[in-house]
């Protein structure tokens, strides 16, 4: 211990009289603009104003990890290592803090939350982390410089901050920037400037449906783009646009919400035809999942015929009166708990979004009885997925992948003591996997009576009067999606949005 300290402070000497031209005011000033973590709060507007939803979620990670290091290093560890400030003998006037710092030294929390902040957005955001990355590394470097901490706080402070961000992921894995990449391609038609694509905007998704269509139309100008009237059946729509783009040899369109989506879904896979998604409506999960992320994305996929084979979930009732279902199946509160939870994450972030939604909607709730697999069971909410969600609990956030032929199924066991109590304390500690009250499972199928009567099934958060008994399963790679072989920049889809520009012949 003798020879780091000792080393720590040939070293702190070396960097204080070290002098690097033009950097004594400018690495001060930076270093004070650091205080409080103003520096990264201003980032972190920065980003969720332009950034795009990388950038938002960069920015909601970012101070999430700020708050956790700026926590564990002046409530925990400061006080119990108390190490005294370095002297200031040998560091020039020019470069010393106007007022210093009268907290002990080791770990530096400057370089804590610097570190936090650029790990967590390089978490969400390469490009955005290589943006903020040389700022925190100029931070922590800068409390050397200006005389305030020694070498080994700021490496201290560096580590601590790197493991508060990679912490957070506990509560909420990143979202992949690109799609998985070990999913095979599927055969679409390449259809340049929308040729041969019918495409329906559904106008009852939003006020912005007359705004869609102009987008889509200057981005597909041959394809033919039809928007819903308020009195037409959309699976009558649909159909009659499925037969034409058989005849044309073309291919499906849908521009609206998750819950348009499944009837386009049938229209495509029972007609063998490939499916254009549009993401036009609030939530769009299906679509990011699937890694369309906006109109471009679609567009260019369209355009070069890049696909992939997706699987769909079915809740078959016996009689032939089957009902598809793209990202899951619930039963009790789980849609409502869905939409909360992704209103508050704007505002608060993943993980306690995710707990402040299971408190309310949990608290308001009713058991469902049912026979799981033919045993009784009463339950607080049932989700079976479309595939593997993450993160574990029940507030998912996406699928890694959408071809694994296998439905997440997830329950909270209402006959359990304190069953709610416990399910939200243990979603908050981030530790729901390991509690009594939840079981998860993840199979090819799952058979489920007695749902008559004890609640109205969700598909697709769209509430549907269910039969007595369903068997859910999967059709496994059953429907073909356009989607772009490459991700393209969240910063270029930004700027593309307005205005949208024709697609070439050459794509």
């Amino acid at each position: 211990m003798g020879a780091l300290l000792d080393w720590d402070q040939r070293l702190f000497t070396r960097v204080a009289t070290a002098r690097v031209p033009g950097a004594d005011p400018a690495l001060r000033r930076l270093s004070h603009a650091a205080d409080h973590g103003r520096l990264w709060l201003g980032a972190a507007a920065g980003l969720g104003l332009a950034g795009g939803p990388a950038g938002r979620r960069a920015a909601l990670r970012g101070l999430g990890s700020l708050a956790l290091a700026s926590f564990t290093v002046n409530t925990l560890v400061k006080w119990s290592a108390r190490r005294p400030r370095p002297l200031l003998e040998g560091v020039p006037t020019i470069r010393r803090l106007s007022r210093q710092p009268h907290t002990t030294s080791f770990p530096s929390g400057h370089s804590a939350s610097a570190a936090a902040f650029a790990t967590a957005v390089a978490l969400e955001s390469t490009r955005y982390g290589l943006l903020v990355a040389p700022v925190a590394a100029a931070v922590a470097f800068s409390r050397v410089y200006v005389g305030v901490h020694y070498p080994g706080d700021v490496l201290a402070g560096v580590a601590v901050g790197a493991g508060a961000a990679a912490l957070t992921c506990r509560w909420w894995p990143p979202r992949p920037v690109v799609p998985e990449r070990e999913r095979p391609a599927a055969r679409a038609p390449a259809l340049p400037l929308g040729r041969g694509l019918v495409l329906i905007v559904d106008r009852p998704a939003g006020a912005g449906a007359a705004l869609h269509t102009r987008r889509l139309r200057a981005l597909l100008p041959q394809a033919e783009v039809i928007e819903r009237g308020p009195d037409e059946d959309l699976a009558e729509l649909l159909a009659v646009a499925a037969d034409r783009a058989v005849e044309t040899g073309g291919a499906l369109g849908v521009c609206g919400g998750d819950a348009c989506l499944g009837a386009a879904a049938r229209a495509a896979a029972r007609r063998g035809l490939a499916l254009a998604v549009f993401p036009g409506g609030t939530d769009d999960r299906f679509a990011r999942d699937v890694g369309v992320h906006d109109f471009e994305d679609a567009s260019l996929a369209v355009a070069r015929g890049e696909a992939v084979s997706v699987d769909i979930g079915v809740a078959r009732t016996g009689t032939g009166e089957d009902t598809w279902f793209l990202n899951e199946f619930s039963l009790g509160p789980y849609p409502e708990l869905a939409r909360l939870r992704e209103r508050l994450e704007r505002r608060l972030g993943g993980a306690p979004a995710a707990a402040a939604a299971l408190v309310r909607v949990l608290g308001a709730a009713r058991p469902v009885e049912l026979n799981v697999n033919g045993r009784p069971r009463s339950v607080w909410l049932l989700l079976a997925g479309n595939g593997r969600f993450v993160p574990e609990g029940l507030a998912p956030a996406f699928r890694p992948r959408l071809d694994d032929d296998l439905l997440d199924v997830r329950l909270v066991d209402a006959g359990r003591v304190l069953a709610r109590t416990r399910a939200v304390a243990a979603a908050l500690l981030g530790t729901l996997e390991h509690a009594r009250v939840y079981e998860a499972e993840r199979v090819p199928w799952v058979e489920l009576d007695g749902v008559l009567g004890a609640d109205v099934p969700a598909f697709d958060g769209e509430p549907r009067p269910g039969a007595a008994g369903l068997r859910l399963e999967k059709e496994y790679r059953a429907l073909v999606v356009y989607r772009p072989a490459r991700a393209r920049d969240e910063t270029v889809q930004e700027v593309g949005r307005v205005p949208p520009r024709p697609l070439t012949e050459e794509g």
